[in-house]
């Protein structure tokens, strides 16, 4: 297994690096502050092609390969301080625009791809209820055929991007005696009768990408726009899912990589007591522990990439990369605000901020708990 960058991927990196710097980042403290969702940086993306890596060309993607879309993110994250932005993307691509590319049928393919690759269309993603969190397939949002039509009754929470989203993949339940036999997946558009964007959430990281509860209110939408087959929602679920958690965090493996390179640089210049901080092992050992993390990683993240471009499974792995990068990504942050000392507490230094972003790293996508769940049926126990 190879996993170093062919000279094409190192370049789409240098470039996503160079595009972020650029770009993406001004005003992040006053953004953040205010929760403000950056629609100039999404269509900047959209421009320089991020939101359009993975959709083929026939819908006017770019088609790269999952390892190159891994590689764009991680130079992504490194280069920009707006993580919310780059979650909302990573929220767009993995859990609307590829359930729709591989469930979708070809008229939905044609009619949604196209503007959820250019960045005219923002997708969301509703499956979380107030009951039905980790136990996702407990949900209780009804959906009823009649005729040509669904109507849909129920509440979701969690909703990244709802408040901007034109296009929201839904699950509910057709009968809740078949259990996870009775989900299925829906494409709802923004402006759909009945369909209502609820309370904004505020939240302690990742607040310029906006959340809100949704609700369905006898939202009636057409038969055509059911995603996959009656009662194989599971399926579309589960499928996006792994594409989740092995790609987001890719972004965070950039964060992780300009966190040592920031904390390598202050404990070299830092003195404390006649000598470098660096000099002291408590210090030292601190920085090799998040070298070491990030190095470990970047094996997983891109592991998830080597899997998929030869179509095999990657359940367990990806569940292993979530689960190792968003605690490492957690424990790396905590490390370099204590690295920093009271400067690392300050917002101006724009450290605290990246804690905050990683805690949810934790939790989104499925806890790490429910990750060692995944990681524990596969290996039989």
């Amino acid at each position: 297994m190879n996993l170093d960058l062919t000279e094409s991927q190192q370049q789409w990196q240098a470039a996503a690096i160079a595009f972020a710097r650029a770009k993406l980042s001004a005003d992040m403290i006053a953004r953040d502050r205010d929760e403000q969702f950056s629609l100039e940086g999404w269509r900047q993306c959209a421009e320089f092609g991020v939101q359009s890596m993975p959709i083929p060309k026939e819908y006017g993607g770019l088609a790269l390969g999952i390892t190159e879309v891994i590689a764009v993110m991680e130079g992504l994250g490194y280069g920009c301080r707006d993580q919310g932005l780059l979650f909302s993307i990573n929220a767009h691509l993995w859990t609307n625009s590829i359930p729709i590319l591989l469930h979708g049928d070809a008229a939905q393919r044609q009619r949604y791809l196209p503007g959820l690759g250019n960045g005219t269309l923002i997708g969301a993603n509703a499956a979380s209820e107030p009951e039905a969190g980790s136990d996702v397939f407990a949900l209780r949002t009804r959906a009823e055929r009649r005729g040509d039509r669904y109507v849909l009754n129920g509440a979701k929470m969690f909703v990244t991007n709802a408040q901007v989203a034109d296009l929201i993949v839904a699950y509910a339940t057709i009968d809740p005696a078949l259990g996870p036999m009775g989900i299925t997946a829906f494409i709802i558009e923004r402006g759909t009768p009945g369909l209502v964007i609820g309370k904004p959430l505020e939240k302690m990281g990742l607040r310029t990408s906006p959340m809100a509860e949704v609700i369905f209110d006898d939202c009636e939408i057409p038969a055509a726009n059911r995603l996959g087959r009656e009662g194989r929602g599971v399926a579309v679920f589960e499928c996006s899912m792994e594409w989740e958690r092995g790609c987001i965090l890719a972004s965070c493996l950039g964060v992780m990589r300009r966190q040592l390179e920031s904390c390598l640089d202050h404990a070299r210049q830092r003195r404390q007591f006649g000598a470098p901080i660096g000099k002291f092992q408590a210090v030292a050992h601190r920085i090799v522990d998040m070298s070491v993390r990030l190095d470990t990683g970047r094996f997983l993240v891109y592991r998830i990439g080597w899997l998929k471009e030869r179509n095999q499974p990657a359940l367990r792995e990806s569940a292993m990369a979530k689960l190792y990068v968003s605690e490492a990504f957690t424990q790396s942050c905590i490390d370099a605000v204590r690295l920093h000392g009271g400067y690392g507490y300050m917002t101006e230094m724009q450290i605290e901020r990246d804690l905050r972003d990683a805690m949810a790293s934790t939790l989104y996508s499925g806890t790490s708990d429910i990750q060692r769940n995944i990681i524990a049926k596969c290996l039989g126990i």
